[in-house]
């Protein structure tokens, strides 16, 4: 078995730095700020009728396998998908989105690849490029080494904010499919690579950008609001991140999708059992939305080309989740 912290990642004292910078972060808010820290985004209230929305994210060690593959077209698009499918969740439109780029030595070849995902990205979501940075750090990265950050921006009007406050018992968890690990827990996938001897093959399918959700998101809110009480990123920690919808219910899921073949052959390499591949990686669920509606839902995302499918219900609680009767913590 190999485990996420024996591939160098602690979860658990990584929500624990939040816990303990939540209280300085706070001493920084106005009257203006409406969520920070532990949301999907930030919400800033620009007039009395509007919210900006702001999500910052990186791609995290999956750039190592893209160095290690010398395929770096891919990676900017996973770099704006990271940023962007946390902003929607609040159901802002996106409107620009600014990036950060780091290396030991510039490489223009390798620069501008990445920036070519990074457009692309931006055309999948609307966004404007509008801006970024690009630093030479000789001695703070290894030679051939690079990382990103990405910064995106949206505007939502207050009575079209999805906050988790329409949710009731009794709703449907519907999730939207991924297209692979997006870019979440690519330390443990990396590691299982390596200890496994996995071939070009696994490792290149392991590639596969981040799904970004912009425009089946925004149709939907356009032409059929009604079927969206809330929406949760399965981004990093897995299905723990759908109790961030609304801590005041519990939430019950059970797996019934049939993953791509490559996250199967990974996941079953890990050794790790359910519980704890549903903690880490998405398992084939992308987004996750709260509705009454679920039949309705499922056709409407089916009509923009998403594959979609019930994946559990949300009961009475207090913030907890749990698969096949078994808790996730």
């Amino acid at each position: 078995m190999i485990s996420y912290k024996d591939s160098g990642v602690d979860i658990e004292k990584g929500d624990l730095f939040v816990e303990r910078i939540s209280k300085m972060v706070k001493s920084t808010y106005n009257q203006q700020v409406v969520s920070g820290v532990g949301g999907f985004c930030a919400l800033y209230a620009l007039d009395p009728d509007r919210y900006l929305a702001s999500s910052t994210d990186g791609v995290g060690t999956k750039i190592k396998l893209a160095i290690e593959l010398g395929q770096h077209d891919t990676i900017g698009i996973d770099l704006v998908a990271m940023c962007v499918n946390d902003l929607i969740c609040s159901g802002a439109r996106p409107l620009f989105f600014l990036d950060y780029f780091a290396s030991s030595k510039l490489d223009l070849d390798v620069s501008e690849a990445v920036l070519r995902g990074i457009v692309e990205g931006c055309l999948q979501s609307s966004m404007a490029l509008v801006g970024g940075e690009t630093a030479e750090m000789p001695g703070m990265y290894q030679e051939g080494d690079y990382d990103l950050a990405g910064f995106s921006v949206g505007e939502v009007k207050k009575i079209d904010l999805i906050d988790g406050s329409q949710i009731s018992a009794g709703d449907t968890l519907v999730g939207i499919a991924s297209s692979g690990f997006h870019s979440n827990g690519f330390s443990l996938v990396r590691k299982i690579l390596e200890v496994k001897k996995a071939d070009l093959d696994l490792k290149r399918a392991c590639l596969v950008p981040t799904k970004i959700y912009v425009k089946p998101v925004m149709n939907l809110l356009k032409t059929n609001p009604h079927l969206i009480k809330a929406i949760a990123n399965i981004t990093g920690s897995g299905f723990l991140n759908i109790p961030r919808m609304s801590d005041k219910f519990d939430y019950h899921v059970s797996q019934a999708l049939e993953l791509p073949n490559f996250m199967k052959v990974v996941c079953d390499l890990s050794g790790l059992d359910t519980l704890e591949l549903h903690k880490t990686f998405n398992m084939g669920v992308g987004m996750a939305i709260a509705t009454d509606k679920p039949e309705e839902l499922i056709a409407e995302l089916e009509k923009s080309g998403e594959k979609a499918f019930v994946i559990g219900a949300v009961k009475n609680g207090s913030g907890r989740i749990f698969l096949n009767d078994s808790e996730l913590v």
